[in-house]
């Protein structure tokens, strides 16, 4: 477990070091991603083929999560990111010579296995860092900092892919894996284990009690990753069915539908900071998040009309403003009311939901371009997201009727997380 130290001051560099690592990573995963899912396009394999793929990214976050949050908060950080950043290099390499549509499936779950465990701890690793009352500005920096990476990867791999063919942008994803060891090395903050985190606030008065705390007794929280997991559930769907839609029903190159993946995660780039000048409480901020899901239901029914690609880019870029926008909540939400001892398995669980959520979507997708046009399924989608939003509305308002104020507004610390 960590300690507190005696220096309370907020460790930047760390924070610096740890999303430059996570932006260089997810540029080479999105690259990736974007390069085997054209390269199956091209050869001319159906939804069934792509949603595998998906699948297998999220499938083993979807079920480790949890025990890979578990394992953030007992094993040394710098291990974990070290020795898993240097594995999950050598399955990108093996990756990057691979011709069989089930070899990449099977490699695409081997990296996703890694990131069950990697995702908890870095981001367990944040309130150490700057502390909770820097949870706001962290949250935004993090997110604008892995939008980038983002927003370079679908639109690099759509040109590589064009240009080179496939093996380049999954060589260069195995280089990125190199970012995540030397984070690890660097970041002086460190948790799980016997190590002693660098940069640890004080506890907040009564956390030591709640070596008992219990995620489920938080019906704010659960509210949260419940509302938020089905909502993805219901849209994650247009993940599978917006490269058909792209380049089949609109007519697209893969150039474009690079920059249509991109568009969404600039949204995310300039989105995240708007976020942290909302004011008010913990039961506020899921509001907002839940009125976010919705209006993201809204933007995906709003995609499925458009009559050209290029009409997708302001509508990406409103969706992207409040995808960031929900990362930000969750993140300072989940940050200031749970212990410090348990963070990692509770953001393994946001993991292992929203993974898991995604899934059902991809898996869904897959299914339905059998015999639904992808057209069809955007517009069953973005209705699906908003009714599913909306149906957890009275859950949030009992949620903000019956607890108490835990928080005065994003950027304040906290007081002690109801149990």
């Amino acid at each position: 477990m960590s300690f507190t130290s005696p220096d309370h001051r907020p460790r930047w560099r760390d924070l610096g070091i740890a999303v430059t690592a996570r932006s260089v990573s997810n540029c080479g995963d999105f690259l990736a991603a974007t390069a085997l899912a054209l390269t199956l396009q091209t050869r001319g394999d159906n939804g069934y083929a792509v949603a595998a793929l998906m699948i297998a990214a999220a499938l083993p976050v979807a079920l480790l999560g949890t025990a890979g949050g578990w394992i953030a908060d007992r094993v040394d950080s710098r291990k974990i990111l070290v020795v898993t950043g240097a594995l999950q290099a050598a399955v990108c390499l093996a990756l990057a010579y691979t011709n069989s549509p089930v070899a990449m499936v099977a490699l695409v779950a081997a990296v996703s296995t890694g990131l069950a465990v990697t995702q908890p701890t870095l981001s367990a690793l944040t309130p150490d860092m700057v502390g909770k009352a820097n949870l706001a500005k962290a949250s935004a920096i993090g997110q604008t900092a892995s939008s980038a990476g983002m927003l370079v990867g679908p639109a690099l791999g759509g040109i590589l892919v064009g240009t080179y063919g496939a093996r380049l942008p999954l060589l260069a994803d195995a280089a990125t894996y190199l970012a995540l060891m030397i984070a690890g090395f660097a970041i002086q903050t460190r948790r799980g284990g016997r190590r002693t985190a660098v940069v640890r606030e004080p506890a907040a008065a009564g956390e030591k009690a709640q070596t008992g705390w219990l995620l489920r007794n938080d019906r704010l929280l659960v509210t949260l990753i419940l509302s938020m997991g089905g909502s993805i559930a219901a849209v994650s769907a247009v993940a599978v069915a917006e490269l058909f839609f792209v380049r089949d029903t609109l007519g697209g190159s893969a150039t474009m539908y690079g920059i249509v993946g991109a568009v969404w995660t600039a949204g995310m780039l300039v989105g995240a900071w708007p976020w942290t000048k909302a004011r008010g409480d913990d039961r506020r901020m899921v509001l907002l998040a839940l009125l976010a899901l919705i209006a993201l239901g809204a933007v995906v029914l709003a995609s499925s009309g458009v009559p050209a690609a290029i009409w997708l880019i302001p509508i990406y870029l409103v969706g992207g403003g409040l995808n960031a926008g929900l990362n930000v909540i969750a993140g300072v939400v989940a940050g200031r009311r749970v212990p410090a001892p348990v963070r990692g398995r509770v953001f393994g669980v946001f993991a292992s939901v929203a993974n898991g959520a995604n899934m059902i979507g991809f898996l869904a997708g897959g299914l339905l371009m059998a015999s639904v046009a992808p057209r069809t399924i955007m517009i069953g989608t973005g209705v699906a997201g908003i009714v599913v939003a909306s149906l957890f509305l009275p859950a949030v308002l009992r949620a903000r009727a019956e607890l108490k104020d835990t928080t005065v507004e994003v950027g304040q610390p906290a007081p002690a997380a109801v149990g």
